[in-house]
Order: structure tokens, then sequence, then C-alpha cells
């Protein structure tokens, strides 16, 4: 008779513990034998205990973890560790000093960008490679040049005066972004962009003050952590080849094409001294007849605007053996702008090294150098090309551009002909820039890393502008002569710890950093050229110098705890004293610091409720930061050179000094920024859909403000005081999803959110308003003449038809968004992707002044209506609605005295970009040199919907970054609208 052991082999039982690749216990985990119905689930400590018979296995699982079949033979305990597979749930991001910590355990809202993405775009500046994509970062670019400077702003204006703008961290040193290069009218250029996104592996950008508080007063604004690519080790070497042609074209201000340069419907032909006007009020040009022919119509724009081009071209290699690896990249980029004596270029070297010189020393050494090249024309309202060019009449025919004499040909009087502006005015500049960065790990146990991180931004920059004489305007020509030299040398010192204590995971870092800057200006100002074509500023009647240095150092002691409690509560503590060298000797070191914690409580969710949640955190944090946001010496009072009665010195080889008129305060102190913050971090079906909304609220007080005007009494004009107060208050939202996602076809969508409320809460004693920035009001308002209206908010008109002016000035307008937005798709089917990104912006006014002034000549699309019109309104005198009809070259000129007419709100949708991609397959590059290759298509700017606003493009800051300056379009040169063809293969 046949008989089987198993049949009455006995029960066993198996202890177990699950834990995650770092030996964190998880709780919830199902287990369960193979073939059974029932089974068990892990405790808060990991262990379980099942029993089971014969030869079984065992079948361990949970959530965001790669699920294991384990035989267990006749086991009676067993440890299983579980490796994570969704790896949004244990992402591994820079963060602070440029130490990675896994994205978990961060109490602080912050967000990647990875360099494939930021490459996508095929922007030359990396900043407008970010545009709408980041939650609660507003970035503008000044121009639509190339190397135009870019405005970006975290979580609104915090200082007063002093710089807003975001610090820069290149793979742990901080680097500058100054706007440079601005000699004439018009913006400069950032020096962002100078570093080459090809190199870029991610970008991370911390938000909240709680997150930048190691990196010193600097980091108060917000930090942009760059994070170059590096070689990998055993890997054979790679080269990487790409490029990349563009087609550009100018999206240009709409303007009216059907009447003639005159006035009141009388035609000027602008050829002759009596004929000269600046007008285009003159007859319809369809009923116009010069010499008995029909007059012909010319389009200002055609004759000056061109279809600009770009090529960039970038080849590296990387790889790397036993113990090093090694990346090299080169790259060529060339822009040629849409308009003339306009374009960028830029070679830019890239290296890294790393070597592990014994088992427990690492050493990095990395260096950037690039040297970039810009013209460009003068801006805005100035003697450049484009003021009279956008105003310039139809019926005027702008060729040639110069008599037979040589002189300018010119419709009208006190303005350059645009062509000849543009053959005769230039702004150049050259910058040779190095950035190396040096760093040493050593770990002399496994717990502790001890890294010394020197690193360097230098660059020479030299400027050069000049303007040939113009008889006709009566300008004497000029040169400028400008060199700038900066350098920067930072050097930190951490101590790195980490330690497991049963269910603690304890980190503690502490620091030491040192920063020194040192920047020098040297400028020549030449006037009254007398050799035509020859532009040496030798060559100048009158020469005139000025030269500018600063010096300025910090230093800082920094430390940090994370405290994590079995891997579902953490704490983080930091605190920093710093040291300034622009501060009052007596408060020039100062502490600050914050505290934030995060609670995951998925990890306390059922196995049920988990296959749902994926993942869920809340975040806590308030911090206390401070920050030296002024410029060197202002402690002091210093001689500048005389002007008495209009006399400049030196005069007559007589050198003359006074005591400056700004009186230098020796007792300032640091500003300070407080900002509470609570997030929320939800994911769900397994990481498919996912969230991270935060709230903050954060204050500036003892707000240093430069230049505040002081009793005459004193002997003194300004100074620089300790006295501002400001308010920000906002929320971000991020919602990530995968709606589809199959073997062949995934579609991924990415949606931000951002809305920021900014109020001046105080300035100074003796006032309440400096500009545009005003107690009670938000940040950086317009202000000035406006409209008379009654308690109803109808305008008051007079009897003559028109508006009234009201008797006082105020704000007119605000240039902060009410909110912005991004949506981001990418559809990839086998090897074809198709991404699209829309922005969208709410409110956020503009003061449009190619408008204001084209409805004053008469060249605005708006003044193709030239019927007479009723201004809806009240009568001044009986308080009834005005009947009063007036003429549209009346109306039109005289609003342009109003400075509310000129104000337009900014909202837009923009189809940022599209891009379509094809991965060439691996079996068609078989017998080829090449491992991969591919091509790509790609166009920015395809769309933009404005309704109420009037101008070319509402994105735009004609005068740069600085403040006071936001939210103004004026002259400056359009952006485009650019087509991109792109190949990539690697061999």
């Amino acid at each position: 008779m046949a008989f089987s052991f198993n049949a009455f082999s006995q029960s066993s039982q198996l202890k177990g513990t699950i834990v995650d690749s770092t030996g964190v216990a998880i709780r919830g985990a199902s287990i369960k034998i193979k073939g059974a119905s029932s089974g068990t689930t892990s405790d808060a400590n990991g262990d379980f205990t099942i029993n089971y018979q014969g030869a079984a296995k065992i079948e361990v699982s949970y959530i965001g973890y790669t699920p294991r079949l384990i035989p267990i033979n006749g086991k009676q305990t067993i440890k299983v560790v579980l490796q994570s597979e969704s790896k949004g749930l244990n992402e591994v991001v820079v963060t602070a000093l440029g130490i990675k910590r896994e994205k978990r355990l961060l109490t602080y809202a912050t967000q990647e960008i990875k360099g494939d993405e930021i490459m996508e775009t095929k922007q030359a500046n990396v900043l407008n490679a970010l545009d709408g994509k980041l939650a609660g970062v507003q970035i503008t670019s000044s121009t639509g040049g190339p190397g135009a400077s870019v405005n970006v702003v975290i979580r609104g204006a915090i200082s007063i005066s002093g710089n807003n703008q975001a610090l820069i961290v290149l793979d742990g040193v901080p680097i500058d972004n100054s706007e440079t290069g601005a000699l004439s009218s018009g913006a400069g250029s950032s020096r962002i962009s100078d570093i080459d996104p090809n190199t870029i592996e991610s970008v991370n950008v911390l938000k909240g003050a709680a997150a930048t508080t190691l990196y010193g007063s600097a980091g108060a604004r917000g930090v942009i952590l760059i994070t170059t690519k590096s070689g990998s080790r055993n890997k054979k070497p790679v080269v990487t080849f790409s490029s990349d042609f563009s087609f550009d074209n100018a999206i240009l201000p709409k303007r009216q094409t059907d009447y003639a340069q005159g006035t009141n419907g009388i035609f000027y032909s602008g050829n002759d001294a009596a004929g000269k006007i600046s007008t285009s009020w003159g007859p319809a040009m369809d009923t116009l007849k010069i010499n008995g022919v029909l007059a012909k119509k010319y389009d200002p724009y055609s004759t000056f605007f061109k279809t600009g081009h770009s090529s960039n071209n970038a080849v590296s290699v990387e790889g790397g053996g036993e113990k090093s690896s090694y990346f090299v990249s080169y790259s060529y980029l060339d822009q040629t702008g849409t308009e003339p004596n306009n374009d960028f270029k830029r070679n830019t070297l890239f290296t890294k090294f790393n070597n592990s010189i014994t088992d427990n020393l690492n050493f990095t050494f990395q260096l950037g150098y690039t040297n970039s090249d810009q013209d460009r024309l003068p801006e805005g309202s100035s003697n450049g090309p484009l003021f009279t060019l956008f105003s310039e009449p139809v019926s005027w025919n702008p060729y040639p551009y110069e008599n037979a004499d040589g002189t300018q040909r010119l419709y009208r009087n006190s303005r350059n002909n645009p062509l000849w502006a543009a053959a005769n005015e230039s702004n150049h500049y050259n910058v040779n820039r190095f950035t190396p960065v040096m760093t040493l790990n050593f770990t002399p146990t496994k717990w502790l890393t001890i890294t010394e991180r020197g690193g360097a931004d230098i660059y020479g920059e030299q400027d050069k502008y000049w303007e040939n004489p113009s008889v006709n305007i009566g300008t004497l020509g000029e040169i400028i002569d400008q060199n700038n030299n900066f350098r920067q040398f930072n050097n930190d010192l951490i101590a790195n710890a980490t330690k497991q204590f049963g269910k603690f995971n304890v980190n503690f870092l502490v620091g030491n950093n040192l920063l020194s800057t040192y920047s020098q200006t040297y400028a020549e100002t030449g006037s009254g050229l007398t050799i035509p074509g020859y532009y040496n500023i030798a060559g100048a009647s009158t020469v005139t110098a000025s030269e500018s240095h600063s010096l300025e150092r910090k230093i800082g002691f920094y430390s940090q705890a994370n405290i994590e409690y079995n891997r579902f509560l953490s704490l983080n503590l930091t605190g920093r004293y710093d040291g300034s060298s622009v501060l009052s000797t007596a408060k020039d070191f100062y502490p600050y610091g914050s505290v934030a914690t995060g609670f995951i409580f998925s990890e306390l969710l059922s196995p049920e409720l988990s296959k749902v949640i994926s993942y869920g955190k809340l975040r806590l944090s308030y911090a206390s930061v401070g920050n030296d946001n002024v410029g060197a010496y202002v402690l002091n009072t210093p001689y500048v050179p005389a002007d008495v009665n209009g006399i400049q010195f030196p005069y007559q080889g007589q050198a003359g000094l006074l005591v400056s008129s700004n009186y230098g305060n020796p007792y300032l102190q640091n500003e300070r920024l407080n900002e509470a913050e609570t997030g929320l971090e939800m994911k769900f079906l397994n990481n498919r859909l996912g969230f991270d909304f935060s709230y903050y609220n954060r204050k500036t007080t003892d707000g240093l403000i430069a230049a505040v005007g002081i009793a005459p009494s004193t002997g003194y004009a300004t100074t620089t005081v300790n006295s501002a107060s400001l308010r920000n208050k906002g929320v971000e939202a991020l919602l990530t999803g995968t709606p589809i996602k199959a073997k062949d076809f995934q579609w991924d969508a990415n949606l931000n959110f951002s809305l920021n409320r900014s109020r001046v809460l105080s300035l100074y004693k003796t006032t309440d308003q400096l500009g545009r920035i005003i107690v009670g009001q938000p940040y950086d308002v317009f202000y000035g003449t406006r409209y008379a209206r009654n308690s109803k908010g109808q305008l008051i008109i007079g009897d003559d038809g028109l508006p009234e002016e009201a008797s006082t000035q105020g704000v007119v307008g605000n240039p902060n968004p009410n909110w912005t937005a991004g949506l981001t798709n990418s559809f990839r089917y086998k090897n074809v992707t198709f991404s699209f990104m829309f922005d969208v912006k709410d409110g956020g006014d503009i003061e449009n002044d190619v408008d204001l002034y084209g409805d004053y000549y008469g060249t605005s699309y708006a003044t193709e209506n030239r019927a007479p019109r009723v201004i809806d309104g009240v009568n001044a005198t009986t308080g009834k609605p005005n009947t009063v009809s007036v003429g549209a070259q009346t109306y039109y000129q005289y609003i342009n005295s109003i400075y509310e007419a000129s104000i337009q709100d900014g909202t837009y949708i923009k189809l940022r970009n599209v891009s379509l991609s094809y991965n060439i397959d691996k079996k068609f590059l078989k017998k080829t040199p090449f491992k991969s290759a591919s091509i790509s298509a790609t166009g920015n700017n395809l769309w933009i919907y404005s309704p109420h606003f009037t101008g070319a493009d509402p994105e735009v800051s004609s005068y740069g970054t600085g403040n006071t300056v936001w939210g103004i379009y004026a002259f400056s040169t359009p952006s485009s609208r650019s087509y991109i063809f792109s190949i990539k293969a690697s061999f």
C-alpha cells in the first residue's frame, strides 16, 4: 500500500521580520503561504508569525515595494528585505549644501526638474527652461533678445530695496547672477546665461526659509540648486553629440495700417522740412494720392525685423574605471536675433573628474569655462531704433535711410531713423568666466563623512557702447568702455554623521562657511566723436572716468539635526550664526534657525487602505532667517567728485571732492525674515497620482532701505535705515499623475498652481511711500496720475467730452499676478514622445508704453477706429451721463498725459512649449557605431492669448531685473516664436 509521509507531516511555525533596504521595519506587510487562502501582516516592529506545512513558500508584499516569493523549507526564523519599486516614495533629491536626502524625509517644500526636461525646451538659458514648471516661482525675461536677463523671484519679494533674485548654487557653491552689460537704455544680461544646460543633471528649487537656512543670508531669497552631470564608474567611454537649429520669428505688437502720416486728416509727406511730423493722424491710405497715384503702403516691421537663427552644438564623453569617473563636455551656441546687430555666442567647456584615492577618501574636481559674446541695440524710450520704428508711418518709405550727403533721412525731427540707428549704434560685451569646484569626502567610519569643498566664481567682462554723432537730433556721439572684474571664493567644511538607534535614525551635521566677494568696475566715457568709424575712446573730445570696487566677506557656522522615528515621524532642527562685513561692527554677527517636522501618516494605515493611499505626509515648519541685503560701505560717508553750481570736477586740471549727500549709517543690522509653512503630500494608487500642497506666511522685519530721504537740516539728503516691514502669504500646489500606463503607451501629466499676496506694512517714520513702494499696498505697484471718478467708480467727464484728471495721484495698477499655473502633458507611444506645456497668468498689470505713445502718434491698433466717440461716464457739471462726442485724435492725444491710461491687465494663456521626438529603434542601429539616436522638433511660444493686453507678449520687463521696474513693456526687443529641429546620438 502506498504511503505518504507528507500527509502526516507536522505543522511548523515561522517567525520573521520585514524590513526595507535601509533596515527599517515595515509595518502592515502582507505575508501568505503560497496556495493558501489566509495569511497575516507584520506589526509595528515588522515582526510576524505564520504556520506552514512541508516545503512551502511564503509570498511577501507591501505597497510601493517589489513582492518576494521565498522558499522556507523547514525554517523557523527569517528576515525579509523588501526593495522599493516606487521611486517617488524613496526618491533621493539634492538639498542645501549639495547633500542628498530621501525626499520622504524632507520637512519643507522643494521641487526638482530633471536635466532631460530642461533640454526638452531647447532654451539657451536654464531659467527660461524652468518657466511655467515651478510652483511659487515667477520667472520673467526682460526682453526677447538673445542673452537677455531673466528675473526669478521665489514666493514674492522680501526686500524693499535690496536684491530679491533667487540665489543660484552650482554643485554646492554659490555663483553670481548679476545683471551686467547694460551701458545703454534697456536691460542687460543675467550671468546665469553663461551656464550650459547640456551639462545639467537636475535643478532643485528650495522655496521656504526652513529649506534654505543653511545657505546663510542670501538663502532668504530662495535657492536654485543646479547639479551638473558626472561620469559613471566601470563604464566604457560613451560619446554623445547633439545639434539644434532654430528659426525665430519676432512676435510684434499689432498696429494700424489704414492711415497716413499727418494730423487732423491732413497729409504730411515727411520728405521736407515742412512735411515732417511725428504723428499718423493723416488721411486714409486707400484715398491718398501722391502726384495723382494711389499712395503705397510700407511695412516698417518688414524693413527692420528678420528671421533669427540659432544653432547649438554639443559633444560630451563620459565613463570611468573601477575607482574613478569622468565627464567632459563642450558646446557652442550661436544665436542671431530678429533685430540687426543682435546676437549671442557662447563657448562652454565643462569637465568633472571623480576618484577614490583610498577606500575612505574620495576626490572630485570640476571646472567650467565659458566665453560669452553679445551684441545688442539700445532699447526702451531712448535714441535706439525701436521707439521710432513702432511709430513709423505706413505712408513713408524708409529707404534709403541716408541722403546723398550722408545725413539721415527722417520723417520727423528729434529722433533717429531706425535703420540709421541700427547701423550707427552698438552695445557689445565679452565675458570670460571660470567656475572651479574641488570636493574632498573623507569617511573614517560608515556613519561619519567629513567634506571639504572649495569653489570659486571668477569672470572678467569687457563692455563697449558707441553711437555715432547725429546732426539731425543734435547728439555729438559717444563711446563708453567698461571693464568688470568679479571674484567670489566659497569654502565649506562639513561633518555629517548618521546613526541608527533602535527605531531612531539620527543625522547630525555641523559646518563652517567662508565667503569672499570682490568686484571692480572701471569705466571711461568719451563724448564728441570727431573721426567717423573710429570707435576708440582716444578719438573723443571729452573723456571722463570712474572706478568703483568693493570687498565683502561673510563667515558662517551652522548645524542641522534630522531625527526620524520608525519611518513615520521626523524632526529637523537647523541653526546658523553669520557674520557680515557690511553691517555694524556691533551687530555684524547674528543667529537664526528653523524647526520643522514631518508626519508620514501613511505608515500607520491598514493594508487595505494602503492599496489606495500609497503615501501621505504632513509638514510643519517655522524659520527665522537673517539677511544682510545691502551694499558694501554703506556704514561710511564717502567723498564723491564735486559738482558746484553745474561745474563738474575735475575742472581745468583741478580735482575736487565733496562729502556725499548720502549719510553712511554706522548702526545697520541685518533684516529678518520669519516664515511659517505647512504642507501636505499625498500619493495614490501605487504612485500613479499625487499632489503636494503648501501654505506659507512670511514677514520681513527691520527691512533695509537704501537712500531714504532725511531732513536737510542734518546736512545730508538720504541715508540707509532698518525700518521696513513686508508680508507675503501664499499657497502652492503641484499635481502629478499617470492616467494611462501600458506596455507601449504612457500618459504623464503635471499641473502646478501658485498664489502669492504681498503687502508693504511699514517703511520709514517720515514717509509711507518710496516711489512704487507704498505702505498698505502690494509690493511695487504702479502710481501716478489717474482718471477722476465719482463714488460709484464712474469716470467724470468734462464739458468738452474728455475724462478729467484726478486732483491727486494714486495707485493705478498692480504688477503682481493674482495666480499662476502651468500644465504639462507627455504622451509616449513606443519610441515616439509628444509633449506640450501651457502656462497661465491671471492678472498682473502691465505699463504698456508702446501703446501709450502709439495712441498719441496714431499708430497703435486701437487708433484704427477713428470715428467720434462718446466716453462712458458722467458730466462733471450735471452729474448726468455724458453725451458729448469727441474726435479720436483729440481723445487719444489727451489721455496720453494720464498715466492710468497706459496700465493694462496682463492676463495670458501661453502655449509655451510643444515637442515631438523619436528614439530610433536599436534594431536599426545594430550595424552602425551608434548606441542610441533620436530626432526631435520643438516649438516655443506658438500661441499667446492675452485678452486685455494690446501689446505683443505680456511676459516681459523691459528695464531688467531690478526692483521698481517690474511689469513695464517699453520698446524692448520682442520675444520670438521659435521652431527648433534637433538630433542626438551616442556611441
